[in-house]
């Protein structure tokens, strides 16, 4: 049989809690989708690396980076990691960081998306190296499949550390709405990402995982704004 559909069928025996959150202490990881005009691309990526640059100094800021999407450069998503709820918090409560969302306002194309989880697989918080190739992931189920999914996902980044030139494989579960994830990739470059999507393992995952899917897989390309 194979991997993931031992997986399904082993949680289906599995009593499913809708209402279940994932673990709320420890470090918080924030996913933020930035849109700017395409006519202020300049001016938002400049926007956003004083930013990046005034949070990192933040108390209990533990990882911050900006990708820039590779076919929709007016796109981009905040990556940060905070010690806990409380540093997360205190620096929206910043003074750059009110700074920095009131000048946003005058070249965003759409108000930007906060999304707060927890770490459900994740490693080492090492900064990505330079001109790093990311893939940022939404993947959203339906509530009663949440519990399906876990372990799945949870595979999915064991098997996607161990394929050459992954630097970065992180899943996130979503606090409010635990029903959905944030998968964060980095890979030496181009050719490896696409060697992994054609993996087996990755092919199999996403076969289990369709079915179940409330919304596209929506998996977007990315490159460090440095």
């Amino acid at each position: 049989m194979h991997r993931y559909l031992g997986l399904l069928l082993a949680v289906a025996v599995i009593p499913i809690s809708a209402h279940a959150q994932p673990q709320s202490a420890g470090p918080v990881y924030v996913a933020t989708y930035v849109e700017v005009l395409p006519s202020a691309i300049s001016d938002g990526a400049a926007l956003l690396k004083q930013y990046r640059d005034a949070s990192r100094k933040d108390g209990g800021n533990l990882r911050l980076e900006i990708v820039q999407e590779i076919n929709r450069p007016s796109r981009f998503v905040i990556l940060a990691i905070w010690t806990d709820q409380q540093a997360f918090e205190a620096h929206g409560k910043a003074p750059h960081t009110a700074q920095f969302r009131d000048r946003l306002k005058a070249i965003h194309a759409a108000p930007y998306d906060e999304r707060v989880h927890s770490g459900m697989s994740v490693g080492a918080r090492d900064a990505a190296p330079a001109g790093a190739f990311f893939v940022v992931t939404h993947v959203d189920v339906p509530p009663p499949s949440k519990d399906v999914t876990v372990p799945l996902l949870k595979q999915l980044s064991e098997d996607g550390r161990k394929d050459a030139g992954n630097l970065r494989f992180e899943v996130q579960q979503q606090g409010n709405r635990p029903n959905h994830f944030t998968v964060v990739e980095i890979w030496a470059s181009q050719k490896a990402y696409e060697a992994y999507v054609t993996a087996p393992h990755t092919r199999q995952f996403r076969e289990t995982l369709g079915p179940m899917s409330g919304a596209l897989y929506d998996e977007r390309l990315y490159k460090t704004l440095d």
